[in-house]
């Protein structure tokens, strides 16, 4: 939301230093990609896209994927936002339900 001075109006210098402040806050602001749990994939499955897509070693791609099975979901990796789309959409080419969310944490 644009914040005005005054009666409601915005001049384009206050605009500029607005659009400045949500530029930096997007891109400075990392993002998550998560995969969901699903009751298609196997286990051995996710944690084998895991370790090969990721680079996870066994034990990582364990841990993340009984995160997926016991709590429904799993923050597998944070970055830049088209990064984290990238990641996303490999999974869902392995058949894995993911999504990309901002970490607000």
């Amino acid at each position: 939301m644009l914040l005005a001075a005054g009666a409601g109006t915005v001049t384009g210098t206050e605009l500029d230093e607005q659009l400045d402040v949500l530029t930096v806050a997007d891109f400075s602001t990392p993002w998550l990609t998560i995969v969901w749990n699903d009751p298609v994939n196997l286990m051995a499955y996710v944690e084998r896209v895991f370790r090969r897509y990721f680079g996870f070693p066994p034990d990582e791609a364990h841990r993340l994927m009984m995160l997926v099975h016991t709590e429904g979901r799993a923050v597998v990796a944070s970055g830049p936002r088209e990064e984290m789309e990238r990641h996303v959409e490999a999974m869902h080419e392995f058949g894995l339900q993911a999504t990309v969310a901002r970490d607000d944490a």
